[in-house]
C-alpha cells in the first residue's frame, strides 16, 4: 500500500481568533497551529494501514515554511516522508487542489501511484468541503467523504459513511480519493523516539506555480456571539409546578 496524506496548518481549533486590524487576516503573534482532528485521523489511518498491510505512507501541506512543524509531527507519529509545497500566500480551493494534483502528478511519475489519497473533510479554519473533491477529479479517481470506517483489501477500499443510527457503505476500486471525519479512529500521540527521528527526516520543499485565484476574500468578520438566558424557576418543591409545565410544553410528560 501507498498512501498520501494532506494536511493543512490552521490555527489552535481551541483558541480565541484577534482579526488584524484590516480584517484580512489573523493576529499569529500568540496563537498555536496545529492539523485539524479530521486530518489527525486520516494520518492515524494512512500509519494503522501501513502497519496492517505494509507499504509506505507520505505526508503532504501546502503552506509556509512554518508548516514544517505539522509535517514533522505527523512523521514522529510514523508517516515514512513529508512534501512540502511551500508559499507565504493563501490560496483558494481551485489553487490548492490544482497544486495538490500537480504534486501527485510529479511524485507517482518518479516512484509508484498512490493506492489510496486521504484528506480530513474539510479544513478546520475554512470549511471550504473542496479540495478532496476537486483533486479526485482531476486525477480522475473515485471519491468519497465524510468517511468514518475503511478496510482495505484485494485492491479495493470499502468506506462507511454514518447515516444516523445506519451506514451507508462504498466499494471504490483503488486509487482512490478518500475524506475522512473524526472518529474514524483514535490518533496515537508521538513517542518521544519518533520525535527525536522525525527531526532527522528530511523534508522534500518544492515552490509550486501560484494560480491566479478565482475567489476574492472582501474581509473577515467575527460571527456574533451566541447569547443565552437563564431562568430561575424557584427553589426546591417550589420550583416542581413549573417544572412539570415546562416537562409536559415539551411533551415529555
Amino acid at each position: 500500500m501507498n498512501i498520501l496524506v494532506c494536511v493543512k496548518r490552521v490555527p489552535d481549533t481551541g483558541a480565541k481568533m484577534v482579526l488584524t486590524d484590516d480584517e484580512q487576516g489573523i493576529n499569529t503573534r500568540n496563537l498555536g497551529f496545529t492539523i485539524s482532528p479530521h486530518e489527525e485521523c486520516a494520518v492515524e489511518e494512512a500509519v494503522q494501514t501501513v502497519e496492517a498491510h505494509g507499504g509506505a505512507s507520505t505526508v503532504l501541506t501546502l503552506g509556509p515554511s512554518d508548516a514544517d512543524e505539522q509535517l514533522r509531527e505527523s512523521l514522529a507519529k510514523g508517516v515514512d516522508s513529508a512534501v512540502l509545497l511551500e508559499t507565504d500566500r493563501e490560496w483558494d480551493p481551485q489553487a490548492t487542489a490544482r497544486a495538490i494534483t500537480e504534486a501527485v502528478q510529479q511524485q507517482e511519475a518518479n516512484g509508484e501511484p498512490f493506492d489510496l489519497i486521504l484528506f480530513g473533510n474539510e479544513a478546520s479554519d475554512t470549511a471550504d468541503y473542496q479540495v478532496p473533491i476537486r483533486v479526485a477529479k482531476a486525477l480522475d479517481r473515485p471519491c468519497a467523504t465524510s468517511i468514518k470506517a475503511i478496510e482495505v483489501g484485494d485492491g479495493k477500499v470499502r468506506a462507511k459513511r454514518e447515516l444516523g443510527a445506519d451506514w451507508e457503505v462504498y466499494e471504490l476500486e483503488m486509487p482512490a480519493v478518500l475524506a475522512v471525519m473524526e472518529g474514524l479512529n483514535l490518533p496515537r500521540h508521538p513517542s518521544l523516539r519518533g520525535t527525536m527521528t522525525a527531526k532527522k527526516k528530511p523534508v522534500d520543499r518544492q515552490q509550486p506555480e501560484p494560480a491566479e485565484p478565482k475567489l476574492e476574500k472582501i474581509r473577515l468578520k467575527h460571527p456574533p456571539e451566541e447569547g443565552g438566558q437563564v431562568e430561575i424557576l424557584g427553589q426546591g418543591a417550589d420550583a416542581a409546578p413549573k417544572v412539570v409545565q415546562i416537562l409536559r410544553g415539551l411533551e415529555v410528560l
